[in-house]
């Protein structure tokens, strides 16, 4: 089971590399946004990145689901190109026509996000960079699915590199605003997607195979309403902050998502290595007990980068943002720790897929989502941002429960629930107590780093942690 693990962090860490340089180089990016955009500014762009977000479950998430399902059914290697090959397809078309669909509706687009069609070239400029995004991450999905972890974040740094430099010279250099931003985010997508063409184009044959695409879109348009559901708790609360307050209150809760987001580092990294690995583990037994430390584990990362997060927050912000920006620090508590939820939400839907019943998943997903919608409509009038902020982490809570107790059913996995529960109370708990008391650095640092030794305390640790613990911490003579 180890050796599982082991795996699994080591795809993880590769992923991770690619998936740490950009969230890095995107933090180290808001000292210029800040600089060259207004709170407003930033509001519109993060508005256009949830209308994309929402796009894209509605046109690729289907085959997005199905093509790692249905890739891992045979081990023949025609059969498996058949699969690769219906899905590029698929997604070359539905994305070109989403497309055109965008540029001819820009300006009804923009009316109905800003009351205003002075940022139909926004909308333009996010359509495009959703066409751009759909293509390349089907692209790099055909190395997930092969392991090629090193490929992979390979596409991913030459990506970043472009996008940086590209959005750098339209922002500074030409002072294009918003939207340098949105060009600048495609233009590393479309030059790497071109380049995997060409490094792909023996792989990529016309052949579309009809009876394999009807028994994938069987499999994955059931999730589709359980995407959008997911859509709306991730990012539905920008469009209630915009309609519910204005752009500048956007602009300010996005600066926390961004510093949550940190978290995402290891569910980037962890979600792309997850599935192929999940999948590829052929007995059922073992796939069990491995899911069940995964979860462990995944919650105690988590949950010490939520407290890291939520108690370093003011120092973080000053550092990478304007004094404008500064009252977006009350949010990243609240939001780290949803990041931390969805995290454990994402180990233990894996069930419903090995068990293939996912049919029912909406259901879960779209509790989720009203949960989500009702506490923004009752908690944003009067509490902005940080209204937004509880809704967020009340959604990703109750997502996980439901989504564990579902996957239980068709696929019954040993978790320890009490362990679980414990890194929970722990990090809330230390939490709770660094912020009511508003701690100053030095003590944050401190209690962010006496997690470990409180767990100690409550009897988290299984002997054969505590054995590997010392073999790393050896005393000293």
């Amino acid at each position: 089971m180890f050796e599982r693990l082991k795996e699994l962090l080591r795809h993880s860490a590769i992923y991770g590399l690619g998936s740490i340089v950009a969230r890095i180089l995107a933090v180290l990016l808001l000292p210029l946004y800040t600089r060259y955009l207004s709170p407003g500014d930033y509001g519109l762009i993060e508005t256009l990145i949830a209308l994309s977000a929402v796009l894209t479950a509605l046109v690729a998430q289907a085959m997005k689901s199905a093509f790692f399902r249905f890739y891992f059914d045979s081990p023949e290697e025609a059969r498996r190109l058949l699969v690769v090959r219906t899905a590029f397809w698929y997604v070359l078309a539905a994305s070109t026509a989403t497309l055109v669909a965008g540029i001819a509706l820009a300006g009804p687009i923009s009316w109905v996000l800003f009351h205003t069609h002075a940022h139909r070239d926004l909308v333009i400029a996010a359509f495009i960079g959703l066409w751009a995004a759909l293509n390349y991450e089907q692209m790099t999905s055909l190395f997930r699915v092969e392991q090629r972890s090193t490929a992979y974040v390979a596409a991913t740094l030459a990506n970043v590199a472009i996008t940086i430099g590209a959005t750098v010279v339209l922002v500074v250099a030409f002072h294009k605003g918003p939207l340098g931003v949105l060009v600048g985010n495609f233009t590393g997508t479309l030059a790497v997607y071109a380049a995997l063409l060409v490094y792909s184009r023996r792989r990529l044959g016309f052949q579309f195979d009809r009876p394999l695409y009807r028994a994938m879109n069987r499999f994955g348009l059931p999730l589709v309403p359980s995407a959008v559901a997911l859509w709306l708790t991730n990012f539905s609360d920008r469009f209630f902050l915009v309609k519910l307050a204005d752009p500048h209150e956007v602009g300010l809760y996005s600066i926390g998502v961004r510093v949550a987001s940190a978290i995402l580092l290891l569910l980037t990294a962890f979600r792309l290595a997850w599935p192929a690995f999940a999948y590829s583990i052929e007995d059922d037994r073992e796939a069990q007990r491995t899911y069940s430390f995964v979860l462990t584990y995944v919650v105690y990362v988590a949950c010490w980068l939520a407290i890291a997060l939520g108690l370093l927050a003011p120092w973080i912000v000053r550092v990478i943002a304007t004094r404008p920006f500064y009252p977006a620090e009350n949010v990243v508590a609240p939001l780290a720790f949803g990041a931390a939820a969805f995290g454990a939400y994402v180990v233990v839907q894996i069930g419903t897929g090995r068990a293939r019943r996912t049919r029912s998943n909406w259901v879960v997903t779209g509790a989720a989502a009203v949960l989500n919608v009702t506490l923004n409509l009752a908690l944003i009038p009067s509490y902005g941002r940080m209204g937004a902020a509880i809704a967020t982490l009340a959604a990703y809570v109750v997502l996980f429960v439901m989504m564990a107790w579902r996957a239980q059913r068709v696929f019954p996995v040993p978790y320890q629930w009490r362990r679980v529960a414990t890194l929970a109370v722990a990090a809330g708990g230390l939490t709770v107590v660094g912020k009511a008391l508003d701690v100053p650095l030095g003590v944050a640092v401190a209690l962010t780093l006496s997690f470990p030794l409180v767990l100690a305390l409550l009897g988290f640790y299984l002997p054969a942690e505590r054995r590997r613990l010392r073999r790393l911490f050896p005393r000293q003579a």
